[in-house]
Parts: C-alpha cells; structure tokens; sequence
C-alpha cells in the first residue's frame, strides 16, 4: 500500500522514508551512485601508481613528487568546500553529476598531458571533481537510508571507494609495465559515460527537497518510490508519528555549524577527518616511491606490495560495514584510529628494515585506518539536519583534505631531510594514536533517524 499526504510537511515526508523497508530500489540507487564513486577513487589514487614511472621519464625531484601529489589534493579541498555549499542549494543529484564530468574529463586531458606542469594542473582540476562528488554522494545515500541498519546500508555503497583504490592499483600493476602510465587515465575516463546511466535512475533526494519547501515534488518523489518498494516488499507499514521539523527549514548557512550542539560535533569530526587522512595518505601515496627509492625493489615488486595494502584497507571497511550497527561509530572510530597506531608504532619500533617488513606492516596499518576512513562518510552525514547537512559533510571534506595534502608533505620533507623509515612510520603513529583520543569524544548515532540526531537550532 502506497500513502500520499494530502498536505505533506517535511516530517511527514521524512516518516514515510523511514517507514520503508530496505529494497530493490535501495540497492538499485546505491549500486547506481556507487558506479560514479568507484570510478572516482580509482583515479584519486591513480597518480601514485604512475609516479615510479613519472620520477624516470620527467627527472622528477622529491619536491615536484610532492606538488603532483597534493595538487589532485588542493583541488579536492576546494571541490569539498563549494560542492556542499551547492548541492544544499541546487540538489544532491546535480553536483554528483558535476562532479563526476570534471573528473572524467580531466582524467582524459592528463592522459594527454605533455609536461610536468600540464599535469599538476589537470590533477588540480580533477581533484575539484573528485571532491565535489564523494562527500555529496555520502549525504545522498545517509538521506534515503532508514535509521534501522542504517550504517550498514550506507558502508556497503561505501565500500565501493575503497574498491575503487584496490582496483588501482591492481590495474596499475598490469597497465604500467605493459602499456604505460597515460593508458591508467584514459581508463579513468570512464565515469564521465557512467553519468548518462545514474541520471535516469536517481531521483532527488525527499528530504533535500521538502527542506527546501518543494514538498509537493518530494511528495511525488516518494509516492514513486513507495509504488516502486510495494511491487517487491509487499504493503508497506504505516509511517510512525513524524518527528522532526513540520515546517520547511530556513537556508542553512556556516554557521550552523559552529552553534549550539553542533559546534562539539564539528570540532571532533573535523580532527578525525584530519587524523584518519593524513595517516591515511600519509603512508599510501609514498608507499610505491618509498619501495623503489629507499629499498631499491623494481616497480613491478612496489607495485605488487602496494597492492597488498589497499587490499588490505579493503578487508578492513568491509568489516566494519558487517559489525558497524551492533558495535556503534564512536567504538569503530576510537578502535580503527588506536589499530592503526599499534601497528605503524610497531612498525617503527623494528626499525622498518626492509621493503616486505613494510608492506606487512603498513597493511595492517591500512586495515584499521581505512576502516576509520570509511565510517566518516557514514558518521558525518548523520551529525548535522538536511538544510546544512551537504555543507557539514563538505566541511569534514575540508579537513580531509587538509590531512592529504599535509600527510603526504610531511612524509615528503622527511625523506629528502634523510629521515629513516623508522622515524616516518613512527611520526605517522602518534598522529593515528591523537585520533584516537579525539574519537572518544564523538557523540554515538547509532539506530536514531537523522531527524531526531538534528535538534532545530533556534
């Protein structure tokens, strides 16, 4: 049974919603917006795997290894930031579209491109893409996802980043030694074809649109999607007494934020994003580099070891999407930061005296902090209300970025200081291990609707 509101309001709008069981159509949208994110990932890390060959062909110095890398990373930073701004304007939908043209298209040009400098700069415009899309398709999938089983549902669509960088550097592994470095961004291309196919299966989000008063399309919205549910799960429950707001809510702006409880939220969230990336990219983006310079393995053995740890990482976000509703995000947070800092604190404390020693090493690191990683696109969306929640989700993108950009920077200064290995991987704990304690001050979410998480601020 379908139920139309005569008058509907943004709670009821986001009552029927949750009344939903978990379906076909879920699964379909999530599949359909996880196609455009796999691809997005893939080349977030594509630059690094091309990097041992980019070092050879262009004479590249430590300095400019670093510039290619944290280039892709500034444009992600400022894709995050207008991206939110957006898409709580013009729609979820519209700037996951946008996002994956520029990042397409740019990874086109790169394959193309005839000097170091072209490079750095089409990076920079791909990274505005890549981070205009990944925190908006986060907010999407949070909003059409019912608060029971919610952090599984979200962390399976998930999973397809981490996939997407696992996928990389498999691909990277086999088209590098055969047919070149430009080859890996011709083939990162392809998510810009993917976006004719995800328009026409992906509605507007409901609850975007009833906060923005246009409660007569979200209505038609979800009434589709409820003749869409009923055909496979039968008569649908009634929808439980709304909570939340009734009225549409004003325009959310920066400040939100920062105001009442929202300014606690933002403050650990924000150190999370910034602790989980910097180790993250930390060790990920000098792995393949490190290999080849400073333990003088041949490409195809970094490449290889490389691969170990994103599979690694992988492995480590899918068990957290199967535990992550029964153990809740604080403890998945605070254990995924403090797994990562045992293992890299570890891998210090014995010296990190060859290139295998590091590769086992690192890949439990990568286990855990990919892991944190993962949850963060699941946890930030359920922190802030509808109005601001893109923005808040970008904000966190931000200072994910910042940690890239930064991560990579300081392991770089390390190694062309003469920095050992040790020093390195020992730095990179002790940031993992302040995350850490940063985590045991997040507020749990777990099992509540995004309506009842976001009290009005008044």
């Amino acid at each position: 049974m379908t139920i139309t509101s005569s008058t509907p309001t943004v709670a009821s709008i986001a009552a029927r919603m949750e009344r939903l069981p978990t379906s076909r159509w879920h699964v379909k949208v999530r599949t359909l917006i996880g196609v455009v994110t796999f691809f997005e990932a893939f080349d977030q890390l594509l630059v690094a795997s091309a990097m041992p060959v980019l070092i050879k062909e262009w004479g590249l110095s430590t300095g400019q290894v670093t510039l290619a890398i944290t280039s892709g990373s500034v444009g992600m930073l400022l894709g995050a930031l207008v991206s939110g701004w957006l898409a709580d304007r013009v729609g979820r939908v519209r700037m996951v579209a946008l996002g994956v043209v520029i990042t397409g298209l740019a990874s086109l040009a790169i394959a193309f491109a005839p000097s170091f400098a072209w490079l750095v700069v089409l990076r920079f415009v791909q990274g505005l893409g890549i981070g205009g899309e990944v925190p908006v398709a986060a907010t999407y999938v949070s909003e059409i996802a019912k608060a029971k089983h919610r952090g599984r549902f979200v962390l399976l669509y998930e999973l397809v980043f981490p996939a997407g960088l696992f996928t990389a550097t498999l691909v990277a592994a086999w088209v590098v030694p055969n047919w070149g470095w430009r080859a890996l961004f011709v083939i990162g291309a392809v998510p810009a074809l993917a976006i004719a196919f995800m328009q026409r299966g992906v509605p507007e989000s409901p609850r975007w649109l009833a906060a923005k008063g246009r409660l007569a399309e979200a209505d038609q919205v979800v009434t589709r999607i409820e003749t869409e549910v009923s055909r496979t799960a039968g008569t649908l429950p009634e929808p439980a007494p709304a909570t939340g707001p009734a009225a549409v809510e004003p325009r959310g702006t920066l400040r939100d934020l920062v105001s009442g409880v929202y300014l606690r939220r933002t403050v650990v969230v924000s150190a999370l994003w910034f602790f989980g990336y910097f180790v993250n990219y930390g060790i990920t983006a000098w792995l393949p580099t490190l290999y080849t310079k400073v333990f003088h393995v041949s490409i195809d053995t970094a490449l290889h070891y490389n691969l170990w740890t994103n599979a690694a990482g992988f492995l480590g976000c899918l068990t957290v999407a199967l535990v992550i509703d029964k153990v809740g995000r604080r403890w998945a947070l605070a254990t995924g930061l403090a797994g990562s800092a045992a293992a890299l604190v570890t891998l210090g404390a014995l010296g990190a005296v060859s290139a295998s020693q590091v590769a086992v090493w690192a890949s439990v690191a990568a286990f855990f902090v990919f892991a944190t990683n993962v949850t963060l696109y699941l946890y930030t969306p359920e922190l802030y209300p509808t109005r601001s929640r893109a923005l808040g989700c970008s904000m966190g993108g931000v200072f994910n970025r910042a940690g890239v950009i930064l991560g990579p920077i300081v392991v770089g200064n390390l190694v062309s200081g003469g920095a050992s290995s040790a020093t390195i991987f020992a730095m990179l704990g002790g940031v993992a291990l302040a995350g850490a304690v940063a985590a045991l001050f997040a507020v749990e979410t777990r099992g509540r609707t995004l309506e009842q998480l976001s009290p009005d601020l008044k």
